[in-house]
């Protein structure tokens, strides 16, 4: 693929740089100050939801590799906060879109697109985290609706999320992965309790959640009965590229950098000391490497091995781009909470914690290189222990 600028893609570019130009005024360090009305702008621009379809709340624009590119740098130029993203957005619309039913996007899409309806996502349970397909959660039939009883772990959001895409086991008497169904439901419905988790960020961003006998129509089901298995995995592909997104990170080296330039150390930048020079040229050609095999997967649609590494990769470097900031910080880079001398709010400190919690979540790093050695690379599965 010709990845030159032509004139109309130049042309392009200075469009979209012209239109952060005349709304820098609705963001501030790299937020939206009012979040559904940038949105809302960024969509009827086609900054946002490009591709996603008018009838269901996108701007309706064909595919267009290098525009979508061009608005990812312009946009890391300008230091300017993309469009909503989450388990909503950036998870359930794609599968909505490639398995769901007209009656589902229609419903769903749009209100999702302009951050109406947060998401959660019903997947881990105390005894199946990195063994997914073995979940308990269960759903007894009863007329045309399911009774939903169990309980989910590390629920992302469920304090404040309005709606849940939830694996339950439908067909008991089927194979563990053939026997589960992928169902959409309201978190106000009755029978849910929601008990929040404290990480180490020192802040609830996971929970667990609770179901008994909680009343959910047939209809909710999402691909199929029986077919959670495929829809799940739908959902997790999308959600490994949102983890391992290029362009976050691309976003985040070019903080790191201006950090580094404006931070000193007995009157020298830090970005002018050879060691932190050195790691961070080590961070950004990583970075650039991520981002050419994001280009990569965006061009060739056989690129399975290349789309696999994003999620290992792109949290992996998070976590250290992360770790450079507070290096660089030295003694204020063990502050967290307020303070006057605090950086950036304290999300560096805040964001190499949580980092680290995303090398384990959306799943591990070992889950991942199995993942890449045994269907990337072909090579023969893990053997499992026997037990005597």
């Amino acid at each position: 693929m010709d990845l030159t600028l032509t004139p109309e893609l130049t042309a392009f570019r200075d469009e979209v740089r012209a239109f952060l130009a005349a709304h820098a005024d609705q963001h501030e360090g790299g937020a939206p100050k009012d979040p559904k009305a940038w949105q809302k702008l960024l969509i009827d621009n086609g900054y946002a939801a490009r591709t996603i379809p008018k009838a269901y709340g996108g701007y309706g624009a064909e595919p267009d590799i290098l525009k979508s590119r061009i608005i990812a740098e312009a946009f890391i130029e300008a230091n300017a906060p993309r469009g909503m993203a989450g388990q909503g957005i950036s998870m359930l619309v794609p599968t909505l879109l490639e398995v769901g039913s007209e009656e589902q996007k229609t419903r769903w899409i749009g209100p999702t697109l302009r951050g109406e309806i947060i998401w959660c996502q019903g997947y881990s349970e105390p005894g199946a985290g990195s063994d997914l397909a073995n979940l308990q959660t269960k759903a007894v039939e009863d007329g045309d609706d399911f009774l939903i009883s169990g309980s989910k772990i590390w629920t992302s959001t469920a304090m404040q999320a309005q709606m849940i895409f939830c694996l339950v086991r439908t067909e008991p008497k089927a194979a563990k992965h053939e026997g589960i169904s992928y169902i959409l439901f309201p978190m106000s419905t009755p029978g849910i309790e929601v008990r929040p988790l404290k990480s180490m960020t020192g802040q609830a961003e996971f929970n667990e959640v609770f179901f008994t006998d909680v009343r959910v129509p047939k209809a909710n089901v999402v691909g199929g009965r029986g077919r959670g298995w495929f829809v799940a995995n739908t959902t997790l592909k999308h959600e490994r590229g949102m983890l391992g997104d290029p362009n976050a990170t691309e976003a985040r080296l070019k903080s790191l950098i201006e950090l580094m330039r404006r931070e000193t150390v007995d009157g020298q930048r830090i970005i002018d000391n050879p060691i932190f020079r050195d790691r961070l040229m080590q961070l950004q050609a990583r970075v650039l490497s991520m981002k050419f095999n994001g280009l990569r997967t965006m061009t060739d649609d056989t690129a399975g091995l290349a789309r696999m590494v994003v999620k290992l990769q792109g949290c992996e470097l998070n976590h250290q781009v992360a770790a450079l900031a507070i290096d660089a910080l030295g003694e204020l880079g063990i502050l967290y909470h307020d303070g006057p001398h605090l950086r950036a709010k304290g999300n560096w400190q805040r964001n190499y914690m949580f980092d680290l919690g995303l090398i384990i979540g959306g799943g591990t790093a070992q889950i991942q290189k199995n993942i890449i050695s045994e269907r990337g690379l072909g090579m023969p599965r893990e053997p499992k222990v026997v037990e005597a």
